[in-house]
């Protein structure tokens, strides 16, 4: 086995491993908890909901890895979020994990939803909220409650895509507590399971504040909820029955108009190239490789043989590959950093006797800027998704690039990117630092979704660069307090520097933060696109392309 495979194979072992360590949720003594109150765990309640044999698109596994730590931890955020069908359509599935701190929000927690509210209300996807939380985590309610993107902009959005007509269910099937009692009565319909709770204020609560003595059920327990207020639209005895009455209900609602790529799909024809995508890229960043072995490794084959990936302007601005193909059947138009070493002519008129350049794969040069942000247009024009394969270094730098208007060319691709209107999904499939990250569809760009691979690298500059250039800041700074610091000291400090930089770039640290929705491995990479391509198809409108002023 070579040692590009077996750095693959170790990488995607880890990943099998983490993520059967975040499965356990809070650990086999709190799912024995969550047993012994007759009540699934957020996974298994998913499982039950989904239809038979098909698949469940987690998003946000990763959220909270290793952070919170002081608090023990938040595996998955304490809330398991992703996309799966039900009664044969796709749904947002958000399920509060009772197993960690018994549901409460942590500021990564209500990001996380807001991040899925956010998925399905761009998606025009219905909601299924499966409900079991003790509100806020009020050892940090400083980061959760009050600003714009913390825990009530869950209910600004929930209300919000009410009003667009998106459907949204919910289940009570244990706690609501708080102001998290307000989302699911402001879905469409209510289930609420027997031992459930639903107040504002629990029964503690309620006699330190008004001295009131009065036990759940009476204060808000499902019959009370069903018989008295009539907040309840469905009051089931159990957590099967509760997801039974879900599926029922999703196969009533009216499904909407594809989006217009969509009504263009042909049927699905295998890869082109059958090798493992991982046979395809280099997993650390240092060997070559040609980016267009790994898209006819990730789109449909042509029926006239071979792939169905037609390359747009193949002969210039090499470092940038794009061209439109079949995904799944889809129509699709792919942006790929090039990741071979190219020999670039020249025009006439430099320096004598030179009429050719060198130019690095993963670098966006000014002509390779030019073609994607034309070719950005070309994919609005065409109504097709975009798919960036990102695995990028940077925008080259230095005075010739300068004086060919790299600053200019770039912001050209920027602007592109940004004003795009289709659907626009990301792979970091390895490096994605600097501004390339940000040409590349980064996650400021609001993808409709971004995924990495094990190999990804996720930072303002390489590990190696940064590491020097965090150095001598720290170098000029010890010599201006009057320390000269020897070669040991040296040697000392730039590990230390090293070794935090790549911590911070490895994919996981991205993924804690939810700067990516999901690490997927390469093996999954062309099904987990078809399927997001299949959300992004429940959405038929599409704004007016504008772009404002824009560089020529």
């Amino acid at each position: 086995m070579t040692t590009t495979n077996s750095a693959w194979q170790e990488a995607v072992e880890r990943l099998s491993a983490d993520r059967a360590q975040l499965r356990l949720g809070g650990g086999s003594g709190a799912v024995q908890r969550q047993r012994d109150k007759g009540r699934l765990t957020a996974r298994e309640r998913i499982g039950a909901l989904i239809d038979p044999g098909s698949a469940f698109d987690e998003l946000m596994m990763f959220a909270g890895w290793e952070m919170y730590q002081e608090a023990g931890g938040c595996p998955s955020g304490g809330v398991v979020t992703g996309v799966g069908t039900v009664a044969g359509r796709p749904w947002m599935l958000i399920a509060n994990d009772a197993t960690v701190k018994a549901g409460a929000f942590f500021p990564v927690t209500a990001k996380k939803v807001i991040r899925a509210q956010s998925i399905a209300r761009e998606n025009r996807l219905g909601v299924m909220y499966l409900v079991d939380s003790a509100g806020v985590y009020l050892p940090m309610q400083d980061e959760v409650f009050p600003d714009q993107d913390d825990f009530g902009r869950v209910f600004y959005l929930n209300a919000r895509m009410s009003a667009a007509g998106i459907p949204q269910l919910s289940a009570i099937m244990g706690n609501c507590v708080a102001g998290g009692a307000y989302l699911p009565v402001m879905c469409d319909t209510l289930i609420m399971t027997e031992g459930s709770g639903l107040y504002l204020a629990g029964p503690a609560l309620v006699r330190a504040a008004i001295g009131q003595v009065v036990d759940s059920e009476e204060l808000g327990g499902a019959a009370m909820h069903a018989e008295i207020a009539g907040t309840v639209d469905y009051r089931e005895p159990d957590d099967a029955a509760a997801i039974a009455r879900l599926r029922k209900l999703a196969g009533l609602y009216a499904t909407g108009d594809l989006a217009g790529f969509a009504r263009r799909r042909l049927d699905t024809l295998p890869p082109a190239e059958q090798r493992p995508l991982s046979d395809l890229a280099s997993f650390a960043g240092a060997a070559q490789y040609d980016v267009r072995d790994l898209i006819a490794g990730l789109v449909d084959a042509d029926p006239d043989g071979g792939s169905s990936f037609q390359e747009f302007k193949a002969e210039y601005g090499q470092t940038v590959v794009c061209g439109f193909a079949r995904l799944g059947g889809y129509p699709v138009a792919l942006v790929a950093n090039q990741r071979t070493v190219i020999r670039k002519r020249l025009k006439a008129g430099g320096v004598p006797g030179l009429n050719t350049r060198i130019e690095v794969g993963g670098v966006i040069y000014g002509d390779s800027a030019d073609k994607a942000a034309r070719f950005v247009l070309e994919a609005n024009q065409a109504g097709a998704p975009l798919v960036f394969l990102s695995d990028v270094t940077g925008f080259m730098v230095g005075r010739d690039s300068e004086h060919e208007g790299i600053i200019r060319r770039g912001a050209k691709l920027v602007n592109a990117v940004s004003n795009s209107v289709v659907p626009r999904l990301t792979v970091i499939t390895g490096g994605s630092f600097g501004a390339g990250h940000y040409a590349m569809n980064g996650k400021a760009f609001a993808p409709r979704f971004i995924f990495a691979w094990p190999s990804a690298r996720y930072a303002v500059m390489s590990g190696n660069a940064a590491a020097k250039t965090l150095m001598d800041i720290q170098l000029a700074a010890l010599k201006r307090a009057g320390h000269e610091p020897d070669d040991q000291e040296l040697t000392r400090l730039y590990d230390e520097v090293k070794s935090k930089y790549d911590a911070e770039l490895d994919p996981r640290y991205a993924a804690a933060r939810l700067w990516v929705d999901e690490i997927i491995v390469p093996a999954e990479t062309r099904e987990r696109l078809i399927r997001s391509l299949e959300v992004c198809a429940q959405n038929a409108q599409q704004e007016e392309l504008k772009l404002g002023v824009f560089q020529v």
